[in-house]
């Protein structure tokens, strides 16, 4: 079944001769707990779609469906809620908050969907949230900031922070984009191993084909179309 579906997406900006059709009838159907990679050169739509996967931006027409859920019937403040609670983002950037320690990130979405992440009465599944860190190799970083780690673990920090709220979905935009060749298949591998451990789905945009390898699937984007519907990846 497909947890993830987009019908005849469209996505243009400017008008006339500055139209731009950052994405131009994209059909996708994502299959419950599949890791698959959107692969496509600078340019090619493949951001502007993973945007429109996570409701970080309305289309031009077209519909996105998460779990069956029609996303854009929602007002923008369902459709932010909808989204912090089915959806986990990973950026390339890592977007940590350079005060808060890496414990603090990984929680601070649950912080501000209103969970209380306190000693007493706590909501937070603590002992998931500790396996996830665990998994992840980042036991002994938990008081640490962000500037006291390496790239490597900023970005296993962001991948927790996703993980944290268990999330439907992880939409990770170029997530190996700032790490050298090893480091990012290490990253990778976790981020594989936790998305099977946790049955979540995965789409992972990237223009590394070696990256994308890892994946269970790949299509190709250009121009706004996807052009190539590949099969199983050589993971």
């Amino acid at each position: 079944m497909a947890i993830l579906k987009t019908e005849n997406l469209k996505k243009y900006y400017g008008k006339d001769t500055t139209l731009v059709k950052a994405l131009n009838g994209v059909d996708l159907e994502v299959g419950k707990g599949e890791f698959l990679s959107i692969v496509g050169t600078s340019g090619s739509g493949k951001s502007t779609l993973l945007h429109m996967l996570g409701g970080l931006d309305r289309p031009t027409s077209g519909k996105v469906y998460v779990d069956g859920k029609d996303i854009f019937k929602l007002k923008d403040e369902e459709l932010t809620i909808f989204r912090r609670r089915k959806i986990g983002f990973v950026f390339q950037n890592y977007n940590l908050v350079p005060i808060l320690n890496v414990y603090e990130n990984i929680v601070l979405p649950m912080e501000l969907d209103g969970t209380r992440v306190d000693q007493d009465g706590t909501r937070v599944d603590k002992k998931y949230v500790k396996e996830v860190i665990k998994t992840l190799g980042l036991q002994e970083k938990i008081y640490s900031l962000p500037s006291q780690l390496s790239g490597g673990q900023q970005q296993r920090v962001a991948i927790a922070r996703a993980l944290a709220a268990k999330p439907a979905i992880i939409l990770a935009d170029e997530p190996t984009g700032n790490l050298d060749s090893v480091t990012s298949q290490d990253v990778l591998s976790l981020m594989k191993i936790t998305s099977q451990r946790y049955g979540q789905t995965m789409v992972m945009i990237t223009h590394n084909e070696e990256i994308a390898q890892m994946s269970d699937r790949i299509i190709r984007i250009e121009d706004g179309k996807i052009t190539g519907k590949g099969g199983e990846a050589n993971a």
